[in-house]
């Protein structure tokens, strides 16, 4: 995969700087990280991204479903993260690629070359 500018949306400080530090060393750029729906639209509205990795449930019991809905209306790709299985995930979106915690760097490059 070509190098991308990559939106982390992530509502734990460490797992966000630790899929920083994997994708750097992937050879991506960050575009930004969020650890909210409200700060991830906002991020996408502004542009810069390329594609996005999305931990499914967030803080206070907020799912991602709002970014992934944003993100495939401007037919950007992404990827969700979790640590379950489908439950969290919207069913229109089942189809993404996913990326089971605890991640490794393979396991986020072989997601990131699904899309």
């Amino acid at each position: 995969m070509a190098a991308q500018n990559i939106l982390i949306v992530e509502d734990e400080p460490l797992i966000a700087m630790m899929l920083e530090d994997f994708l750097e060393v992937l050879d991506h750029t960050i575009a930004g990280v969020a650890d909210s729906c409200e700060t991830a639209l906002r991020a996408i509205a502004g542009g810069g991204v390329d594609a996005a990795i999305l931990d499914v449930n967030l803080r206070g019991g907020e799912n991602s479903t709002a970014v992934a809905e944003a993100l495939a209306q401007r037919g950007l790709p992404f990827i969700f993260a979790t640590g379950g299985g489908d439950d969290g995930v919207d069913v229109r979106f089942r189809d993404r690629p996913r990326l089971q915690k605890p991640f490794t760097m393979d396991g986020v490059a072989k997601a990131l070359d699904e899309l």
